[in-house]
């Protein structure tokens, strides 16, 4: 395995804030890129108030999706501002903004005036709702758009109110859209040497998840409706309570609804006419999931993720943080000799999946089978982990991160090393307030 990563050379100029965007840049961070993150002077990025919680001056809400990035604070409204902007454009290869229409245009930051002197760029806009029509110029918040795109209406309990997803789901995916959509971008650049302009929005994005749910409107003209935890088209396929908790199991055939039926103890229903299809389980579903839930309710959760081990049948317990991150899953162990042979043998068996508690006395080091934690050195706050990257890849491995930056701690770098300014240049738009470096750097 070598460590040469895909996007190692190649420069991205990031305009973005909040999640869309700086989740898509940190992506192409993650891959090599060097992302230079362009900020407000004595602001920044919004999301750096968003708290509590915070650690020292820092919102946990920031350092979650701006690693493997630097910072520089330019103030964008002065035209020296604009002129530093567009001297970083012509010597990079993506720029991503994500400002209402037209307001990048005011300034002569818009596609068509980066194109002008950068031919070779990736401009990718992203946006609340498009680049045209008549609710363009509304600024796109993950919520509103959640609740426009049709999101908010499909998610929470049956017959109860709408429900916000408990992550913005819609600046996230737009985030993933608009990392695969510049991945492309680049692809194409190095087949044609000309640069192109993408227009990413929360809107399509979110429309675009909606998968089977918008087809079923759109082929037969099914309006959608809440289901809580449960699926439209399957049963059983939800969460169940337990004695002291919840579980959720779904069966997608025949034969994992008698498997379920066999792990319960209710053979009795396998044979039942009201039940033997799923087109037959999902008419007569209230009739099902009241005698499912009742049985599942007399025992206690982890006696039903024994029972379930191996079954073949989708299953899993309802996590909260400390459980997710506390599953052997989720972690990478360095392990030596003997423990390391124990271990291979256990997940085998089953026995550390069914109890994190035994797996942890056995085992006292940080990160698990899947890397899910990211562990670094912030220059302020000292050791903080994130989430890592969600793909592995088998030809290069990731760098280790660096954290996410201070506000405007690479201010003088970038402007020395990129741009090539001298240090009487430098010191004129620092006292002139055009740019700000961080006090620490």
């Amino acid at each position: 395995m070598n460590n040469i990563k895909p996007l190692e050379g190649v420069k991205i100029l990031d305009l973005t804030r909040i999640l869309a965007g700086p989740f898509a840049t940190m992506n192409l961070g993650d891959l090599g890129a060097e992302v230079i993150k362009v900020e407000r002077p004595g602001v920044g990025d919004d999301t750096r108030t968003w708290g509590p919680p915070f650690v020292g001056t820092e919102s946990t809400y920031y350092l979650s999706v701006n690693r493997n990035k630097k910072s520089i604070a330019v103030n964008i409204k002065d035209p020296k501002g604009v002129k530093i902007i567009k001297e970083l454009a012509a010597v990079c290869d993506v720029f991503v903004e994500n400002y209402v229409p037209g307001k990048l245009s005011a300034m002569g930051l818009g596609y068509e005036d980066i194109d002008k002197i950068a031919p070779h760029i990736i401009y990718c806009s992203i946006t609340g709702y498009g680049q045209t029509g008549p609710i363009s110029q509304r600024a796109g918040y993950d919520a509103v758009a959640s609740a426009v795109s049709g999101l908010m209406h499909i998610t929470g309990p049956e017959d109860g109110d709408p429900v916000r997803p408990g992550v913005a789901m819609t600046d996230l995916a737009t985030g993933l859209y608009a990392f695969g959509a510049i991945m492309a971008g680049l692809i194409q650049k190095y087949k044609t040497g000309k640069g192109l302009f993408i227009d990413c929005n929360l809107l399509s994005s979110q429309v675009a998840c909606l998968s089977h749910i918008a087809a079923n409107y759109l082929i037969v003209r099914k309006e959608a409706k809440r289901w809580g935890t449960a699926h439209g088209s399957i049963v059983p396929y939800q969460a169940f309570k337990t004695k002291d908790g919840y579980i959720v199991v779904g069966a997608g055939n025949n034969q994992q609804f008698a498997t379920v039926c066999k792990i319960l103890d209710l053979p009795e229903l396998i044979d039942d006419s009201k039940y033997k299809t799923n087109h037959l389980r999902v008419q007569n579903r209230k009739e099902l999931i009241k005698i499912l839930s009742e049985r599942f309710e007399e025992e206690l959760t982890s006696k039903w993720l024994h029972l379930f081990e191996g079954s073949g049948v989708p299953y899993g317990p309802i996590n909260n943080m400390k459980n997710v991150f506390a599953e052997p899953q989720a972690s990478l162990i360095k392990l030596e000799g003997r423990k390391k042979q124990f271990l291979c043998t256990s997940l085998v068996r089953g026995v550390i999946t069914r109890n994190a508690a035994v797996f942890q006395s056995l085992f006292t080091h940080e990160v698990l089978h899947n890397s899910l934690i990211m562990e670094m050195e912030h220059p302020t706050v000292g050791k903080i982990s994130v989430p890592g990257p969600a793909v592995r890849y088998s030809k290069f491995k990731m760098s280790e991160a660096r954290p996410p930056p201070l506000l405007g701690q690479h201010t003088m770098h970038i402007l020395k090393e990129v741009l090539r300014y001298d240090d009487g240049a430098i010191g004129e738009l620092l006292s002139a307030g055009v740019v700000a470096q961080h006090e620490t750097h």
